[in-house]
């Protein structure tokens, strides 16, 4: 008999219990390219499930795995075709000008491979992150290994958070999510603190050119 899924996680319930591995692979997949859709939360139902014998939790990690890699894919593929031409001309609408648009890529540019890992993990950058490398011209190949990373550890530790938590999942999910903030806030100011030091560093070599 499949559990009862606590809190927020309990309309899912209907979804997994029709559709199975075809609703974790289907939702993690729309929603890595934009679309609303509960899809971290149908990995960490489904793998309430696997821990209550009801699934596999070898399956649910590898076809969410598939799916998320996958629905990054198409978002690059939806930047690197027409975001550039989409943010131009409806980006002023919420203040993001060409200008601001041009920072944005070369900051990208600088420290992609660090922002495609870490948005797995952030409501929102995850479902634009392939959108955005589409759109700033990152190479395909890193943006595969970066993408393919973040989605092993995404994968790993919402499966096995999930999997091991069971009726507590409501209480864990919450205490997880919490503490993960924490540590993208840290990551942030890092690598805030590593761009200031170059620039710096920059400054600091260019003035001593300047100097006669």
């Amino acid at each position: 008999m499949a559990p009862p899924l606590p809190g927020p996680l309990a309309h899912l319930a209907p979804l997994l219990e029709h559709y199975g591995y075809l609703s974790v692979g289907g939702l993690v997949f729309v929603e890595d390219f934009g679309v609303p859709a509960p899809g971290e939360a149908t990995l960490v139902a489904a793998a309430v499930y696997a821990g209550a014998g009801q699934l596999s939790i070898v399956a649910v990690a590898v076809i969410a795995l598939v799916a998320a890699v996958a629905g990054d894919n198409v978002g690059y593929l939806i930047g690197r075709t027409g975001g550039r031409a989409f943010v131009h001309r409806w980006g002023r609408y919420v203040l993001l000008t060409p200008e601001r648009f041009h920072k944005a890529e070369e900051f990208f540019a600088r420290n992609g491979a660090k922002v495609v890992v870490i948005a797995r993990f952030v409501e929102g950058l995850r479902q634009a992150n392939g959108i955005i490398a589409g759109t700033t011209g990152m190479p395909w190949l890193r943006f595969l290994a970066f993408n393919t990373l973040g989605a092993v550890l995404w994968v790993g530790l919402w499966a096995t958070v999930g999997y091991t938590a069971g009726s507590h999942i409501d209480t864990v999910y919450r205490d997880v999510s919490r503490y993960q903030n924490y540590v993208l806030a840290a990551l942030g100011v890092l690598v805030a603190a590593l761009v200031v030091r170059r620039l710096l560093r920059r400054r600091r070599g260019r003035d001593a050119r300047q100097q006669p």
